[in-house]
């Protein structure tokens, strides 16, 4: 029996993007294609994610940049292997808010670590999974800084300087990996960023 294989699409940008908006429009869009739907989240999805997410956003002391990144990727193994691996054999589209890309963007460009074996990291954590589509949010800091508001995480408040680096990384990304990773003018109102996505997973799916 051929085995079912569903669809996995994860969506990148920096904080204030809009990208989880526009997870919750691709989400509906695809059910009312009839598919089965799975909409998740990096930190946090379930179960002990959750727990680890409330001490990578919240945690009031300082974390050192490669014990934040090993957090990350505990929450990604389990992610995966409880979770995302099981809905895409399941046939599911699979819509997550973050994932791999995230931590090479943040951890890697934005604190400075090893952007190599941030890589190497991600693929043990994941078993080898990759996204069949990276969308990634592009968004000017200013326009990020006023969809934010004043109430920020401990990720959302690391300066400008630090969301600059990691602006720039998910460029590079996408720069290195153009047949996963395709960016989004998230300037736009929503409206029009939704179309640009929607032309996109059209072309690609």
């Amino acid at each position: 029996m051929t085995e079912k294989k569903g669809l996995f699409i994860t969506f990148e940008g920096g904080d204030g993007c809009g990208k989880t908006t526009q997870l919750n429009l691709v989400a509906k869009y695809f059910r009312e294609k009839g598919k089965v739907v799975l909409v998740t989240r990096e930190p946090g999805s379930i179960g002990l994610g959750q727990k680890l997410r409330e001490l990578i956003l919240h945690y009031d002391e300082d974390i050192a940049p490669t014990a934040e990144a090993f957090l990350f990727l505990a929450d990604r193994a389990q992610h995966v292997c409880k979770l995302i691996k099981p809905a895409i054999e399941q046939g599911k589209v699979v819509l997550c808010d973050r994932h791999t890309d995230s931590s090479v963007a943040y951890q890697g460009y934005g604190r400075g670590e090893n952007i190599e074996q941030i890589k190497n990291f991600n693929n043990i954590a994941t078993q080898g999974l990759i996204p069949d589509l990276t969308l990634v949010f592009d968004v000017s800091e200013d326009i990020a800084q006023k969809r934010l508001g004043k109430e920020k995480d401990r990720m959302e408040s690391a300066g400008r300087n630090f969301h600059k680096r990691v602006r720039e990384g998910y460029l590079e990304i996408a720069k290195q990996e153009p047949q996963r990773v395709r960016v989004i003018d998230a300037n736009l109102p929503i409206e029009d960023v939704f179309e640009q996505v929607k032309k996109i997973i059209n072309e690609k799916i």
